[in-house]
């Protein structure tokens, strides 16, 4: 069990249409991905960066963790994601470390992804995301 890498950065953004033109004149290329992510309320854009991505996520409801997100802050970016390679194990030594999640049990998230979060009060103030790649079925 392990953290293996920077997977990739959440940025909250208002208008994903608006921000897409901004990343797509800056990294100078298309986005790979984008994504409805219905149980969370929340559309996805995927940009690769090396190893890593960028996800630029805009709420699709106004009671949605993002909206929330930029009820309270400007956008920015909202979230850091690790990629583990046994998301289960992860959570139970973390737990046992004192880690508090905001949902303990992995749910399947965007980008073929099985995802918990760290809550930030736990994490030096970092929402952080742990991923795992779901190969097809949900692990467990």
């Amino acid at each position: 069990m392990a953290i293996l890498k920077i997977e990739h950065l959440g940025i909250a953004v208002n208008d994903a249409s608006a921000a897409k033109k901004v990343f797509e004149q800056l990294l100078g290329k298309p986005s790979f991905k984008e994504e409805l992510v219905e149980s969370e309320s929340v559309n996805t854009i995927f940009y690769e960066l090396g190893e890593s991505k960028l996800e630029l996520l805009e709420a699709t409801d106004e009671s949605s963790a993002i909206a929330k997100y930029l009820g309270k802050n400007r956008p920015g970016i909202h979230h850091m994601a690790v990629l583990v390679d046994d998301i289960y194990a992860e959570v139970k030594r973390l737990q046992e470390l004192g880690f508090h999640f905001i949902n303990p049990e992995p749910k399947q998230g965007a980008d073929n992804k099985l995802i918990v979060f760290i809550h930030p009060k736990s994490a030096g103030g970092i929402l952080l995301e742990l991923c795992q790649e779901i190969n097809g079925k949900l692990l467990g």
